[in-house]
Protein backbone atom coordinates (compact mmCIF):
# COMPACT_ATOMS: atom_id res chain seq x y z
CA UNK A 1 0.00 0.00 0.00
CA UNK A 2 2.84 2.39 0.77
CA UNK A 3 2.48 5.85 2.21
CA UNK A 4 -0.55 7.43 0.55
CA UNK A 5 0.27 10.94 1.74
CA UNK A 6 3.86 10.86 0.44
CA UNK A 7 2.73 9.56 -2.96
CA UNK A 8 0.01 12.22 -3.31
CA UNK A 9 2.38 14.95 -2.11
CA UNK A 10 5.04 13.87 -4.64
CA UNK A 11 2.48 13.96 -7.48
CA UNK A 12 1.24 17.46 -6.57
CA UNK A 13 4.78 18.73 -6.06
CA UNK A 14 5.73 17.59 -9.57
CA UNK A 15 2.56 19.12 -11.03
CA UNK A 16 3.17 22.44 -9.26
CA UNK A 17 6.84 22.66 -10.25
CA UNK A 18 5.99 21.86 -13.87
CA UNK A 19 3.29 24.57 -13.90
CA UNK A 20 5.82 27.08 -12.56
CA UNK A 21 8.46 26.00 -15.10
CA UNK A 22 5.95 26.21 -17.98
CA UNK A 23 4.72 29.66 -16.87
CA UNK A 24 1.22 28.35 -16.10
CA UNK A 25 1.19 29.18 -12.38
CA UNK A 26 -0.02 32.66 -11.48
CA UNK A 27 2.86 34.68 -10.02
CA UNK A 28 1.11 35.59 -6.76
CA UNK A 29 0.72 31.92 -5.75
CA UNK A 30 4.27 30.70 -6.46
CA UNK A 31 5.86 31.70 -3.14
CA UNK A 32 3.07 30.09 -1.11
CA UNK A 33 3.17 27.03 -3.36
CA UNK A 34 6.92 26.71 -2.82
CA UNK A 35 6.36 26.81 0.94
CA UNK A 36 3.83 23.97 0.82
CA UNK A 37 5.99 21.96 -1.59
CA UNK A 38 8.82 22.03 0.96
CA UNK A 39 6.65 21.59 4.09
CA UNK A 40 6.80 18.12 5.64
CA UNK A 41 3.10 17.71 6.40
CA UNK A 42 1.47 19.65 3.53
CA UNK A 43 1.12 20.09 -0.22
CA UNK A 44 -0.96 22.30 -2.48
CA UNK A 45 -3.09 21.45 -5.49
CA UNK A 46 -5.20 23.43 -7.96
CA UNK A 47 -4.85 26.75 -6.18
CA UNK A 48 -5.51 30.21 -7.63
CA UNK A 49 -4.49 33.57 -6.20
CA UNK A 50 -7.60 35.32 -7.54
CA UNK A 51 -8.32 36.84 -10.93
CA UNK A 52 -10.41 39.06 -13.16
CA UNK A 53 -12.04 37.31 -16.12
CA UNK A 54 -14.32 37.85 -19.06
CA UNK A 55 -16.23 34.60 -19.39
CA UNK A 56 -18.38 33.23 -22.19
CA UNK A 57 -21.63 31.87 -20.80
CA UNK A 58 -24.54 30.49 -22.77
CA UNK A 59 -28.13 31.51 -22.01
CA UNK A 60 -28.32 28.90 -19.24
CA UNK A 61 -25.23 30.53 -17.69
CA UNK A 62 -23.24 27.34 -17.93
CA UNK A 63 -19.50 27.19 -18.63
CA UNK A 64 -18.24 25.57 -21.77
CA UNK A 65 -14.82 24.06 -22.33
CA UNK A 66 -13.39 27.29 -23.75
CA UNK A 67 -15.36 29.59 -21.47
CA UNK A 68 -12.60 32.05 -20.61
CA UNK A 69 -12.61 34.88 -23.13
CA UNK A 70 -9.87 36.67 -21.13
CA UNK A 71 -8.17 36.00 -17.80
CA UNK A 72 -5.90 38.24 -15.74
CA UNK A 73 -4.12 37.39 -12.47
CA UNK A 74 -3.44 41.10 -11.97
CA UNK A 75 -5.13 44.49 -12.01
CA UNK A 76 -6.58 45.36 -15.42
CA UNK A 77 -6.79 48.52 -17.50
CA UNK A 78 -9.95 49.85 -19.10
CA UNK A 79 -8.51 49.68 -22.63
CA UNK A 80 -7.63 45.98 -22.47
CA UNK A 81 -11.05 45.02 -21.10
CA UNK A 82 -12.93 47.20 -23.59
CA UNK A 83 -10.83 45.90 -26.48
CA UNK A 84 -11.68 42.31 -25.47
CA UNK A 85 -15.38 43.20 -25.30
CA UNK A 86 -15.26 44.64 -28.83
CA UNK A 87 -14.17 41.27 -30.24
CA UNK A 88 -16.83 39.17 -31.93
CA UNK A 89 -18.32 36.59 -29.57
CA UNK A 90 -21.23 34.15 -29.83
CA UNK A 91 -22.35 33.86 -26.20
CA UNK A 92 -22.97 36.35 -23.44
CA UNK A 93 -19.85 37.75 -21.79
CA UNK A 94 -19.75 38.11 -18.02
CA UNK A 95 -17.26 40.25 -16.11
CA UNK A 96 -16.04 38.45 -12.99
CA UNK A 97 -13.69 39.03 -10.13
CA UNK A 98 -12.97 35.66 -8.54
CA UNK A 99 -11.24 35.47 -5.14
CA UNK A 100 -8.38 33.25 -4.07
CA UNK A 101 -9.08 29.57 -3.78
CA UNK A 102 -6.53 27.33 -2.12
CA UNK A 103 -6.49 23.55 -1.86
CA UNK A 104 -4.03 22.43 0.77
CA UNK A 105 -3.31 18.78 1.43
CA UNK A 106 -2.47 17.77 4.99
CA UNK A 107 -0.92 14.59 6.36
CA UNK A 108 -3.57 14.16 9.07
CA UNK A 109 -6.50 15.83 10.81
CA UNK A 110 -4.23 17.67 13.24
CA UNK A 111 -2.30 19.29 10.38
CA UNK A 112 -5.54 20.16 8.54
CA UNK A 113 -6.85 21.88 11.68
CA UNK A 114 -3.64 23.93 11.84
CA UNK A 115 -4.37 25.28 8.34
CA UNK A 116 -7.92 26.20 9.41
CA UNK A 117 -6.53 27.97 12.46
CA UNK A 118 -4.20 30.06 10.28
CA UNK A 119 -7.13 30.81 7.95
CA UNK A 120 -9.19 32.22 10.82
CA UNK A 121 -6.25 34.18 12.22
CA UNK A 122 -5.74 36.13 8.97
CA UNK A 123 -9.46 36.72 8.36
CA UNK A 124 -10.27 34.29 5.56
CA UNK A 125 -13.90 33.49 6.34
CA UNK A 126 -14.66 30.57 4.06
CA UNK A 127 -12.90 27.28 4.45
CA UNK A 128 -13.17 23.72 5.56
CA UNK A 129 -11.98 20.17 5.16
CA UNK A 130 -13.40 18.82 1.89
CA UNK A 131 -11.61 15.45 1.84
CA UNK A 132 -11.03 13.39 4.98
CA UNK A 133 -9.47 10.01 4.23
CA UNK A 134 -6.72 8.06 5.87
CA UNK A 135 -3.45 9.87 5.09
CA UNK A 136 -5.22 12.42 2.88
CA UNK A 137 -6.96 15.53 4.13
CA UNK A 138 -7.72 18.41 1.77
CA UNK A 139 -8.54 21.85 3.13
CA UNK A 140 -10.24 24.33 0.81
CA UNK A 141 -9.99 28.06 1.53
CA UNK A 142 -11.89 30.64 -0.51
CA UNK A 143 -11.86 34.41 -0.36
CA UNK A 144 -15.22 36.10 0.01
CA UNK A 145 -14.67 39.01 -2.38
CA UNK A 146 -16.63 38.28 -5.58
CA UNK A 147 -18.19 40.11 -8.56
CA UNK A 148 -20.17 38.62 -11.44
CA UNK A 149 -22.54 40.16 -13.98
CA UNK A 150 -23.17 40.26 -17.74
CA UNK A 151 -21.47 42.99 -19.76
CA UNK A 152 -22.18 41.88 -23.33
CA UNK A 153 -24.78 39.91 -25.25
CA UNK A 154 -24.27 39.08 -28.92
CA UNK A 155 -22.63 42.13 -30.49
CA UNK A 156 -24.05 44.56 -27.92
CA UNK A 157 -22.02 45.85 -24.96
CA UNK A 158 -24.49 46.25 -22.09
CA UNK A 159 -22.59 48.71 -19.92
CA UNK A 160 -21.59 52.30 -20.51
CA UNK A 161 -17.96 53.33 -20.61
CA UNK A 162 -18.47 55.12 -17.29
CA UNK A 163 -19.92 52.00 -15.67
CA UNK A 164 -17.18 49.77 -17.09
CA UNK A 165 -14.51 52.10 -15.70
CA UNK A 166 -16.25 51.99 -12.32
CA UNK A 167 -16.45 48.18 -12.17
CA UNK A 168 -12.85 47.77 -13.31
CA UNK A 169 -11.70 50.14 -10.57
CA UNK A 170 -13.78 48.25 -7.99
CA UNK A 171 -12.55 44.83 -9.20
CA UNK A 172 -8.93 45.99 -9.09
CA UNK A 173 -9.39 47.10 -5.46
CA UNK A 174 -10.95 43.76 -4.57
CA UNK A 175 -8.05 41.95 -6.23
CA UNK A 176 -5.54 44.08 -4.35
CA UNK A 177 -7.20 43.24 -1.00
CA UNK A 178 -7.30 39.58 -2.07
CA UNK A 179 -3.54 39.54 -2.77
CA UNK A 180 -2.85 41.27 0.56
CA UNK A 181 -4.81 38.55 2.37
CA UNK A 182 -2.89 35.87 0.45
CA UNK A 183 0.42 37.41 1.61
CA UNK A 184 -0.83 37.53 5.20
CA UNK A 185 -1.88 33.90 4.96
CA UNK A 186 1.55 32.89 3.63
CA UNK A 187 3.33 34.87 6.35
CA UNK A 188 1.27 33.20 9.07
CA UNK A 189 1.71 29.75 7.48
CA UNK A 190 5.48 30.18 7.51
CA UNK A 191 5.30 31.15 11.20
CA UNK A 192 2.72 28.59 12.42
CA UNK A 193 3.04 25.51 10.22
Amino acid sequence: MGNIFENVKRHHKETFLKAVKDGKADQQIISLGNFFVSAKDFFTSSSCSGMIVLMNLDEDETKREAALHRKWHRAVEFDEVFSALEEQTADDIWFKHEPLILHIGARDLKAAKKVLSVMKKVGIRRGGIIVAKEQKFIVELTGSSYMSFPVKTGDRILVSEEHLRFIIKRANKKLERNYKMLKEFEKECRKSL
